[in-house]
This record gives C-alpha cells, sequence and structure tokens, in this order.
C-alpha cells in the first residue's frame, strides 16, 4: 500500500489528504451529537477585555427636543473593470436602523436673546434654529441580508478577514439615514415641542404671556 501511495501523481496526494482532513471533520462533529461526548467539543467564551477608560468629559448645553428612527436597506455593489463579476467583485444587502436626534443648543442664547417686561409676566426669547446630530446605527436592528463575492474575493477571505466591507455598508447606511433626516420635519418638530418645554416651564414660573421665536 505504500508502494501505491509513492506511485500517485502530486494532484491526488493532495486530494486524499483534503479528504481526510474532511472525514476527520465529520467525524468530530458528529461525534460532537453523541450524549456525553458533547462537553469535549463544546466552546467556551471568556471575555478577558481590559477596564473602560474615562476618556472625556464634556458639558452639554443642547435640548435633545425630538427623535427620529430610520431603516434603509443598502445595495452596495463593487466591480472590476476588465473582469466578470463571478470572478472578481462583491455585492451586499444590508438592513441598516437608526435614530437621528433634532436639538436646540441653549448654550447659544445671550442676554439680548431674552427680554422680560418689567413686572415679570412677559418673557420673549431668541433661540437658534434646531439642528441635527449624527446618525446612529443600531447594531441590533442592522444585519447583512445576503453577500456575493467573487471567485478571487472568497479566496481572498481565507488568508485575511477584512472589515472594511462591513464598514464601508455602515458608513454608507449611516449617510442615507441622514440625509433622510434632513428631507423630514425632524427640526421643524424639535422646535415645536422645544417651545412648549419653556412655555410650560416659564408659567409655572408666573410668567402669563411667552413668545419664542427662533432664528440663526
Amino acid at each position: 500500500m505504500t508502494t501505491s501511495l509513492k506511485r500517485l501523481p502530486g494532484w491526488a496526494k493532495i486530494l486524499s489528504a483534503v479528504l481526510l482532513v474532511l472525514v476527520v471533520l465529520l467525524a468530530g462533529l458528529r461525534l460532537s451529537l453523541l450524549p456525553g461526548l458533547r462537553d469535549v467539543f463544546r466552546e467556551d467564551t471568556h471575555d478577558r477585555s481590559g477596564p473602560t477608560l474615562l476618556k472625556s468629559i464634556q458639558d452639554i448645553s443642547r435640548y435633545d427636543a425630538a427623535s427620529g428612527n430610520f431603516q434603509v436597506v443598502v445595495d452596495l455593489e463593487k466591480d472590476a473593470r476588465f473582469l466578470p463579476d463571478a470572478l472578481r467583485g462583491t455585492r451586499t444587502l444590508y438592513v441598516g436602523a437608526g435614530t437621528v436626534d433634532a436639538y436646540v443648543d441653549l448654550g447659544k442664547i445671550g442676554e439680548k436673546d431674552v427680554t422680560v417686561n418689567d413686572d415679570r409676566t412677559s418673557a420673549t426669547l431668541k433661540l437658534p434654529h434646531a439642528a441635527l446630530g449624527k446618525p446612529a446605527l443600531d447594531p441590533d436592528h442592522s444585519y447583512a441580508v445576503s453577500k456575493q463575492r467573487g471567485l478571487l474575493d472568497r479566496l481572498g477571505d481565507i488568508f485575511s478577514d477584512n472589515p472594511n466591507d462591513e464598514r464601508a455598508v455602515q458608513r454608507l447606511a449611516a449617510r442615507h439615514i441622514g440625509d433622510a433626516a434632513e428631507k423630514s420635519q425632524l427640526t421643524a418638530r424639535a422646535e415645536e415641542n422645544t417651545t412648549g418645554m419653556l412655555e410650560g416651564l416659564l408659567h409655572s414660573l408666573g410668567f402669563k404671556e411667552v413668545h419664542v421665536t427662533y432664528g440663526s
């Protein structure tokens, strides 16, 4: 039998080695399903993360008055100019869910922006227009639906793990969510809610008339 193995060509020896590895893996999988042997193949997860460090603290003077929930399906395709998609190219379908907050920066209010009459029954406030925060993707509700990759891309994945593809669709999803927020009525709702909050606060302090306007 040893002599017959030596006579095999090189490709046949490699194929035999691959088949032997597959047989061992399949045998291990079946053994793991047998009662009493599952613990041998069980994987344990250990969290060895270091302590979380506080890098900085920032004072926030803005009032978050509204928040929008968005969802987008990203279809990102990358092609090679002179190669067919089956050989080189990727296409990813990704569902991105995230939120965008709309806020009014109360820290920008100056002394000239607040006017109160002598008997403190009427107040006029001029606030900056509401602005939008950065889109924040929700990792619990964002996921890749499908990934199609060319042969060369799949071979490249064997030797390296490139996270840039996942980051690319995430950045694209965040950008689309941000664009949708700008076209929505989110800032208008934030100004409306801020006005209601200030009117309720000043009325509780004894002011009978409250006028809130927004400017640059």
